[in-house]
């Protein structure tokens, strides 16, 4: 090429167009959004197969509940009462979110435990209120009855339950009173069933009952019950107090049975002279029976925490429940054994005498 030839240079390059459409790191992090909304609705809205329990709310059996007595007697005259006599509830809670489960575990003051130990199969939240709201009424009628008879008033049999179509069913109404069996006389409710035996199906026998006030007496057949030689009655007996006056137990919205031995520590209290706590702060639970024998419940745990942070120094413990309350016993809560109505009362007039106490 000459000198002085002209020649065509080449052109400088375009720029290049921007790339449409989000980068590689955008897409990671819509990604992990979306994956964390995700979690968070299914944390919070699906529901696990547990309830959670933990400590319930605890009322004074010597105190009000919505202005009334919690424990009320009356056409009986009664004396002060000083100091607080606490029932423990447990608190559960069903249809628990994943994330809801979790904050309770944490927390420190919450159990899980799987639904199945608390709701049978196609069982609703509503059948176990029912079933706990029973348990309650028949533990408070069993307190009574364990409170006067250790009081040492008389207790009278009435026919609590009738099977349909049975023999009971031709002549006894419910609440009857029951005073005599195939012409044996039935002073509490383990009179009953001795009165039958030698029994058979389709024998006759005499019940005498007392109706609305009026005695009568009337011949029944006896029927047959599946695992049963003698014959069949079909009645339900009871010990029911026989006393002039009237006692009411007046608590909504609390189920179960293990309120008994502290509505029977009550009555006592209301009914005989003295502070039976001394006036300080008792808590406890229990299961009574008509005898008074105190059986052991569940969450006794959790009742302990709910007794102490209400001031409870003293709790009465179920005996079958000693071995669990010693392990998980706050601190500053004094646990006192109890197999009976009578050891309980025991235990607390010995310290308000500054006495000992069976420990657990």
């Amino acid at each position: 090429m000459s000198e002085g030839t002209a020649v065509d240079q080449a052109p400088a390059p375009l720029p290049a167009a921007p790339r449409r459409g989000l980068t590689r790191r955008t897409w990671t992090l819509v990604v992990s959004l979306l994956l964390v909304l995700a979690l968070g609705l299914l944390g919070g809205f699906a529901r696990v197969p547990y309830v959670a329990l933990g400590p319930g709310p605890t009322y004074d059996t010597l105190g009000q509940v919505n202005g009334g007595d919690v424990v009320s007697i009356e056409g009986q005259g009664t004396f002060p009462t000083g100091g607080r006599l606490t029932m423990t509830t447990v608190s559960l809670m069903d249809d628990v979110s994943l994330f809801g489960a979790l904050g309770l575990w944490v927390s420190g003051r919450h159990a899980l435990a799987p639904r199945e130990e608390f709701f049978r199969p196609g069982e609703s939240q509503e059948d176990v209120r029912n079933q706990n709201v029973k348990a309650f009424e028949d533990s408070q009628s069993s307190a009574e009855v364990a409170a006067l008879r250790y009081l040492d008033h008389p207790v009278k049999v009435v026919a609590a339950e009738i099977t349909e179509n049975s023999a009971a069913d031709q002549v006894l109404e419910p609440n009857d009173r029951l005073l005599a069996v195939n012409g044996r006389p039935v002073a509490t409710a383990e009179d009953v069933r001795p009165a039958l035996e030698g029994t058979k199906p389709g024998d006759r026998v005499e019940l005498t009952f007392e109706h609305e006030g009026e005695r009568k007496t009337a011949a029944v057949t006896l029927g047959t019950a599946e695992g049963r030689d003698t014959g069949f009655l079909g009645v339900l007996p009871l010990d029911r107090a026989d006393v002039p006056f009237d006692i009411k137990i007046s608590l909504s919205d609390v189920g179960g049975p293990s309120a008994g031995l502290l509505f029977a520590l009550a009555i006592v209290d209301k009914l005989t002279p003295g502070e039976l706590n001394g006036g300080q702060s008792v808590a406890g639970t229990g299961e009574i029976n008509e005898k008074g024998e105190v059986g052991r419940i569940g969450g006794i745990a959790f009742k302990m925490v709910a007794a102490r942070e209400g001031g409870a120094t003293v709790f009465l413990v179920p005996a079958g429940n000693c071995a669990e309350a010693r392990q998980q016993a706050p601190e500053g809560l004094r646990l006192v054994r109890v197999e009976t109505l009578d050891d309980a009362v025991s235990s607390l007039e010995s310290l308000n005498r500054g006495g000992d106490a069976p420990a657990c």
